[in-house]
């Protein structure tokens, strides 16, 4: 049996390095050649305690834990009350296709936080916004990894793995007993990109859901990929569905920009070519786009590795919106509204970046800012929390889903590295 050490070796060896002249960022990013090897480059920040310290954030604000003790937090959702929810679980689970999967998984492994997935929601009282929550209780517990949330017209809605669940809600609940009812069963096979995003529209007719793909490029046959790497709009009152994009490789987190009522979404990009190969990126999702998965990336830039290769469907592919770097695995978006923290943070939107592991040099683990003018972005890339990487290239942390509240114009913060739930806010 080859060991955990001589694995390493075998990855140092096929590493290829970052060029830190390429602009990774932006609408027009520097896309290098194709790097492809027997074994790609890996790399993961192995987890480490925070001891007394804590993020670093821009000078007049301050940060703080809002929640603990939790079990995987990955997204969240603010009630019209003001009560905070967080989706805590771990799904997925499959196997391993090659050689070089087995080696992913034992890298991917070592930056995982060892508590259990939840398989619950959490539900954080504040009732004067101070940041000292009178209350920390299990809202609705026995679910299958959940994801993304929702709350319209008295129901909450709760993406697990395999369904869209609808659960009534009264204002005020602590306790949801209700069985709740099954609105729309998703795609669950395999589930490689188990995760399901989620978000309502802007009027509440519609629920929008992510769903990732089942394999990094295809490998495991286009079969398994049906109505995956997929975005769904789903009619919240009967449950009827269709699919709005496609080729949107693992759309892990969607929100709705204010100014303009659209759908975006944060989108993890294919491994395995280059550690700046392909951009993680920001989108509008439009209605009919097809986004290139696993055909072309970035557009109709082909991926060699995919055969055979339809040049028809790739002649249709558009490029994102805004890049966020490679492998920078963002999980989270959430837009400022209500004028924000005002300044230079005003419009624009809040992006969890879980961080990278197929680089030799660490990516993401970290909050940015990206800001927007008319509905678009419209600038570079503001780092706005960091510290989750200690000076040793350890995790204290791993921001997954970002949650912005205008009414304490607080940020919240999923972390399910220290699971955790991190509130940043203007001091005073």
């Amino acid at each position: 049996m080859i060991s955990l050490a001589a694995l390493s070796l075998a990855v140092a060896a096929c590493s290829v390095d970052s060029d830190p002249d390429l602009n990774e960022t932006g609408p027009r990013p520097d896309l290098p050649q194709v790097s492809e090897s027997l074994v790609p480059s890996m790399n993961i920040a192995t987890p480490a305690a925070w001891g007394d310290e804590l993020p670093s954030v821009p000078e007049g604000f301050t940060i703080s834990v809002v929640a603990d003790d939790l079990r995987i937090p990955r997204q969240m959702l603010m009630l019209p009350n003001g009560d905070l929810l967080i989706a805590e679980g771990s799904g997925g689970g499959a196997p391993a296709l090659r050689p070089k999967d087995v080696l992913a998984g034992i890298i991917k492994s070592q930056g995982r936080s060892s508590v259990e997935g939840g398989d619950r929601i959490t539900l954080i009282r504040d009732i004067d916004g101070n940041g000292q929550p009178e209350l920390q209780t299990v809202l609705l517990d026995d679910l299958n990894a959940p994801y993304g949330m929702a709350y319209v017209d008295g129901f909450l809605y709760v993406a697990n793995q395999d369904a869209v669940m609808r659960f009534p809600y009264e204002e005020g609940q602590t306790e949801i007993t209700a069985p709740g009812e099954a609105l729309t069963p998703l795609p669950a096979e395999l589930n490689h990109h188990w995760t399901k995003a989620m978000t309502a529209s802007a009027d509440g007719q519609f629920l929008y859901v992510g769903i990732g793909s089942n394999s990094n490029v295809g490998e495991r046959g286009m079969a398994v990929e049906e109505e995956r790497a997929v975005v769904w709009e789903i009619d919240r009152e009967t449950g009827a569905h269709r699919t709005i994009a496609r080729g949107i490789r693992n759309p892990t987190a969607l929100a709705i920009e204010p100014t303009s009522g659209q759908l975006w979404s944060v989108v993890n990009e294919r491994d395995e070519i280059g550690p700046q190969l392909v951009p993680d990126y920001l989108t509008q999702v439009r209605d009919g786009a097809f986004y290139g998965w696993p055909y072309s990336f970035w557009g109709q830039n082909l991926d060699p590795r995919v055969r055979p290769q339809d040049p028809d469907l790739v002649a249709t592919a558009i490029a994102p919106d805004y890049a966020l770097g490679a492998h920078v695995a963002a999980l989270g978006l959430d837009f400022a509204v209500d004028g924000g923290w005002g300044g230079q943070f005003g419009v624009g939107a809040f992006v969890g970046m879980h961080g990278s592991w197929n680089r030799q040099d660490l990516s993401g683990y970290k909050v940015v800012w990206i800001p927007f003018a008319d509905g678009r972005p419209a600038g570079d890339p503001v780092d706005l929390v960091t510290g989750f990487l200690n000076d040793d290239g350890e995790a204290r942390g791993r921001p997954v889903g970002v949650l912005f509240d205008p009414r304490t114009r607080a940020l919240f913060i999923a972390d399910d590295m220290a699971n955790v739930v991190w509130r940043v806010a203007p001091e005073g």
